[in-house]
């Protein structure tokens, strides 16, 4: 993870206070990733400013970020060989997660 400013160490306080935790996904060490749940996302520092995402939050299958699919009728989540339904549980986690997430992101941006 790359050396933070005080701006951005404050957003991920933010985070934390907020129940999102750290984690290392491979092949993203070098990303700051967060997770909440089921759900997480991965956060790039943006130079003289906050935190931004790097990719759309996403589902965790097998300790692993997911891709939603559609597969005939339904949506899943899928990692590798391994899906898992988009229930519509799911889906709302998943929301509520990027919701969240943006909203703590969005607060650090000076106006």
């Amino acid at each position: 993870m790359p050396d933070l400013t005080p701006q951005q160490m404050k957003t991920l306080e933010r985070l934390f206070e907020a129940g999102f935790r750290p984690i290392a996904i491979p092949p993203y060490e070098s990303a700051l990733c967060v997770r909440r749940g089921e759900c997480a996302a991965l956060l790039t520092p943006v130079a003289n400013a906050g935190l931004r995402l790097l990719a759309a939050p996403t589902y965790i299958v097998e300790g692993n970020l997911s891709v939603k699919l559609k597969r005939g009728e339904r949506e899943v989540f899928v990692w590798k060989k391994k899906e898992i339904d988009a229930t519509p549980q799911r889906l709302k986690e998943l929301d509520t997660f990027r919701q969240e997430l943006t909203s703590i992101l969005e607060e650090a941006v000076p106006q």
